[in-house]
């Protein structure tokens, strides 16, 4: 929790809104961040796309590199922490930072993915960057680490942003 009381505060001072897009983390991401007392003031929402199509529909992923690759691709990551900024703008303005995560949380293989492969994206301004997770443990452990690795991922773009 204390990553995102740390993020929860940067995004404060710099004035800047948050939305998240979330596929295999169902929320637990969301979660996290409204945990923080004041996090209404930064975070716009989040969108749970559970179910590829969303992905397409809502966050905006090109239907062909979803079609190609499937879910599990950082393109996808990237393209969804871009898109939920604009599905969750606010009378036009989008959310100034889109964290968004993807994978395989388990049991079992998905689309020729083992189990704890996942990828994190971070939009910061015009700024993405992804990151491609290889976990270990079983689903529910899976899921946490990869919300640790996404405030995480956010917390060094912010730091290297503000230099």
């Amino acid at each position: 929790m204390d990553a995102a009381v740390e993020l929860v505060a940067e995004l404060q001072s710099r004035h800047l809104t948050l939305a998240v897009a979330e596929s295999l983390t169902g929320g637990l991401l969301a979660a996290a961040i409204v945990a923080v007392p004041g996090a209404s003031t930064v975070f716009s929402g989040g969108v749970v796309a559970y179910n590829t199509a969303l992905k397409r529909s809502i966050l905006q992923v090109d239907a062909a590199l979803l079609e190609h690759h499937g879910p599990v691709h950082p393109d996808v990551a990237a393209q969804m922490a871009l898109g939920v900024r604009e599905a969750l703008a606010i009378d036009g303005v989008r959310a100034g930072v889109g964290v968004a995560t993807t994978g395989v949380a388990g049991p079992g293989p998905q689309d020729g993915h083992p189990a704890g492969t996942a990828y994190v994206a971070v939009a910061l301004g015009e700024n993405v960057q992804t990151l491609r997770l290889s976990l270990q443990g079983d689903r529910g452990a899976i899921r946490s680490a990869v919300v640790s690795e996404s405030l995480e991922l956010l917390r060094r773009m912010l730091r290297a942003d503000g230099q």
